[in-house]
């Protein structure tokens, strides 16, 4: 059977490096900042395709190679049409949610943002919408409490080269049988940018613990203002010290290394900040300003 994949970033590299033993691609196709794709693909003498894909420039360069399936892994772009009809028999998705439910871009960070208490990853035949085709497998993955976005990461890592291996043997055995997607139980959510981990601080602490970790090193990061300098937070706990509810939403509480901050029900301790900040005399300053 031969195999083309698509993937990027260090989660692509990671599963074609755990499935090399029992797959060998006809061709790689990567964005042209996963290098080390590249590189690996270079190394292994495998034909490589790097860059965009669009304006058919991806197939012409797959209709040199005679495939059966197509695998995306975590690719950077969506598959335009003319390159799902390619393969024979079919272009496959791994996509990290459960589907319906997180369609779109990033899915395990918003998962933890919504506190969710599992999420997954779905194989999935590529059609001509974003993450709609019908479901060959799935693997269910639980979210700890404490779990990062890196960390949920780590997790799928130990799940995806199996799930690739299980796939492609039940295609061969001729035991998948697609299930159409519930349009009624879909979600999406959007890329996100940077720009987006602004914290709130009239949310709830629970929320504001989401949102902090969901997006802590190595990702963008959450981050507030103090004094109009940005600050940006990768891990905050429950506190209740110094808390009163006659106080301003995103106030200081305690001086320290480690500050305590006000939120509508509760406080949360600032445990991890990237930037090297004095918070000595910050005490009842606002955070957000």
């Amino acid at each position: 059977m031969n195999i083309g994949i698509l993937a990027s970033g260090n989660l692509g590299l990671y599963v074609l490096k755990e499935v090399q033993h029992a797959i060998e691609p006809v061709f790689i196709a990567t964005d042209s900042g996963s290098r080390t794709i590249i590189q690996y693909a270079t190394e292994k003498g495998i034909p490589v395709f790097k860059g965009n894909p669009r304006g058919g420039r991806l197939y012409t360069f797959a209709t040199d190679f005679k495939i059966d399936v197509l695998l995306s892994i975590n690719y950077l772009f969506l598959i335009e049409k003319d390159l799902i009809g390619l393969p024979s028999k079919y272009a496959i998705n791994f996509h990290g949610s459960l589907l319906p439910k997180y369609r779109g871009r990033t899915p395990h960070v918003w998962a933890i943002i919504n506190n969710e208490p599992y999420t997954g990853i779905t194989a999935h035949l590529i059609d001509e919408n974003c993450d709609t085709g019908a479901i060959l497998l799935q693997e269910k993955v639980k979210i700890d409490e404490s779990d990062t976005g890196a960390d949920l990461l780590d997790k799928y890592k130990q799940i995806y080269p199996k799930m690739v291996i299980d796939l492609l043997k039940k295609l061969q055995d001729q035991m998948l049988q697609p299930q159409i997607q519930e349009e009624a139980q879909a979600t999406y959510f959007g890329k996100r940018t940077p720009e987006d981990g602004e914290i709130n601080w009239d949310w709830q602490k629970e929320q504001i613990y989401n949102w902090v970790r969901a997006q802590a090193y190595p990702y963008p990061g959450a981050y507030t203002y103090l004094d109009g300098q940005k600050i940006t937070i990768d891990k905050v706990e429950y506190t209740n010290g110094g808390y009163h509810f006659d106080q301003p939403n995103g106030s200081i509480l305690t001086d320290g290394e480690q500050p305590v901050v006000k939120t509508p029900n509760g406080a949360v301790k600032l445990v991890s900040i990237r930037e090297e900040i004095d918070f000595t005399d910050c005490k009842n300053k606002i955070l957000g300003q």
